[in-house]
């Protein structure tokens, strides 16, 4: 008789994220995950213990050389995904609490991340972000970016 597969782990990631759009362009960051290349926002998982501001500001850094400065909060969301799988291939029951800050550059040079999750960055402009493949979570820092300012909704067409 075969033995029943174990139940997936169950596992809580915190992550920070920033919104940077200068010049009518935003800063994404090109992830490297299990459905191929998909543009995010700059921004990951916290470290134990970490501020979500202070995850923030180094996760950027690290996925795109800049510093950056947070303006404030736009939104909080989440996401469950019952069916993920770790980089080791164990089985996962993913729940991520997504914090998502407006931010703006205040130092460092554009660059690639090595050896990460991302692989580029780039300054995208806003009416070019629809015809990418990007992951739902630009949407959502997008649309909170946009509501504080009607004129910034005209912008991206919300």
């Amino acid at each position: 008789m075969p033995h029943p597969e174990p139940a997936p782990r169950r596992l809580v990631r915190p992550a920070a994220y920033a919104v940077c759009v200068e010049d009518g362009q935003v800063l994404l960051a090109r992830w490297t995950g299990p459905r191929g290349p998909e543009w995010t926002l700059p921004g990951g998982g916290l470290h134990h213990g970490e501020d979500p501001r202070a995850g923030a500001v180094r996760e950027v850094e690290e996925e795109t050389g800049f510093t950056v400065a947070l303006d404030r909060l736009l939104t909080v969301d989440s996401v469950h995904f019952p069916d993920a799988v770790s980089h080791a291939g164990e089985p996962l029951d993913m729940f991520g609490i997504r914090i998502v800050y407006a931010a703006h550059v205040v130092g460092g040079e554009l660059r690639h991340e090595v050896g990460g999750t991302t692989d580029r960055a780039a300054w995208v402009p806003l009416d070019e972000v629809a015809g990418l493949v990007r992951v739902p979570l630009v949407e959502t820092g997008l649309a909170a970016w946009g509501s504080e300012d009607p004129a910034r909704s005209a912008v991206l067409g919300s």
